[in-house]
């Protein structure tokens, strides 16, 4: 019996958009808004690679990538102010559910796991 079939939440996958499409210097830079939206549609498609369970994306952006809307599969919160004081939010808000954030920023590393959070690097979602 898998985590769905008892009923368990599926895993709450909190993407740091800035962070994952900085961490490859492949002009993302002169269309901000483009290379999240390149980010979610891979996020749409692939999932999370390597996890077979149910897997609920949210791919939280900020500043010019605020427009970015959300597609089947993954939802996208524009953060109001501070990407990562969103991120923290959604973590905290996330009760006894599992999650995973991706980044590689090191203090929203700590914040989110001091929360009862996992966390992986840029490259589980964007290799190369």
């Amino acid at each position: 019996m898998d985590a769905a079939d008892r009923g368990d939440p599926p895993l709450l996958l909190v993407v740091d958009a800035a962070n994952v499409v900085g961490s490859v210097p492949d002009g993302w830079w002169r269309d901000r808004r483009g290379a999240a939206e390149r980010l979610r549609d891979r996020l749409a498609a692939d999932g999370l690679p390597g996890h077979d369970g149910p897997v609920e994306i949210v791919l939280v952006v900020e500043g010019a990538a605020r427009g970015v809307q959300s597609v089947p599969g993954v939802r996208v919160e524009p953060a109001p102010g501070s990407g990562d004081d969103h991120m923290v939010e959604l973590v905290a808000g996330a009760g006894e559910r599992p999650v995973l954030v991706v980044t590689a920023d090191r203090e929203l590393r700590r914040r989110v796991q001091g929360l009862g959070a996992e966390v992986t690097g840029p490259r589980t979602v964007r290799p190369g």
